[in-house]
């Protein structure tokens, strides 16, 4: 043989082994049956089977198997690329996540007095103190606490109490109406009474009354100094006051109805 018979043979041999290593399956392994195409390949390509493979029942069983997986596969990977490519819908914002709702003790709140009721309370208040005035103060009122300090039958002698007639009455009843200036506040000695000295500023029983006056108080008062203008009304008998005003807003509106008041004719009875 000749060396170019030799090279022909050689190159279709190398041909021959090139065309079966092309048609192997996957990693270079024939399929069963020799047919030398994997169809799961040929389906997934798209490919048709050689024919000696459309020959072979297994390789097209198997080949139609991969035919339907395929193509649930492709069908499930659209609904997918569907879903992501989508933009969100206009108007359409995520639920908010509730927040964990907080426990709280809250401690009992104080019931509230009806405003009604406090301005109600206030105005009877109110209106039976100036109904009321003079004529309806205890005797020996105590200047800021009202509290009676009086002395008793034995040490203020046959003492009367504020007759109950308004300011004509005590007018009328009492020894001594008068405002003043507290000019001195003594112990009486071996007691717990207080005498109390003032300068009389104004008179209204008697008309014509001294410059001075004097009082006495049982305890020690508890804001009665010497400077204080008070308002003093002494009964016909005793040095205890049947009522004592202390400062300017508890004697304005006592002043004023001393002022109008008249005594009344025929006189209250007195004891």
């Amino acid at each position: 043989m000749t060396a170019g018979h030799d090279g022909r043979a050689g190159h279709d041999g190398r041909a021959e082994r090139d065309a079966r290593a092309g048609h192997a399956g996957c990693g270079g392994q024939t399929p069963p049956g020799g047919t030398g195409t994997d169809p799961l390949m040929a389906a997934i390509t798209g490919d048709p089977l050689p024919p000696g493979a459309r020959a072979d029942d297994a390789a097209l069983a198997e080949h139609r198997s991969a035919v339907s997986d395929v193509a649930l596969l492709r069908e499930q990977l659209g609904v997918i690329a569907q879903a992501l490519s989508e933009p969100p819908a206009a108007g359409r914002a995520p639920a908010p996540v509730p927040a964990p709702a907080r426990t709280r003790t809250r401690a009992p709140r104080p019931r509230r007095r009806p405003l009604a009721l406090v301005l109600g309370t206030l105005a009877v208040a109110c209106a039976a103190a100036v109904a009321t005035g003079l004529g309806g103060l205890p005797f020996g009122a105590d200047g800021d606490t009202g509290e009676a300090s009086g002395a008793s039958a034995a040490d203020a002698g046959a003492k009367t109490e504020a007759p109950a007639h308004g300011a004509p009455g005590l007018l009328a009843c009492a020894r001594l109406v008068a405002e003043g200036t507290v000019t001195a506040v003594e112990r009486v000695p071996g007691t717990d009474r207080y005498r109390v000295t003032l300068d009389v500023t104004r008179s209204y029983r008697p008309a014509d009354g001294d410059d001075r006056a004097a009082f006495t108080l049982e305890g020690a008062p508890a804001r009665l100094r010497a400077g204080d203008e008070v308002l003093v009304v002494m009964p016909r008998h005793g040095t205890v006051p049947d009522a004592l005003f202390v400062g300017e807003r508890e004697i304005a509106p006592e002043r004023a109805a001393l002022g109008a008041a008249r005594p009344p004719s025929p006189g209250p009875t007195c004891t």
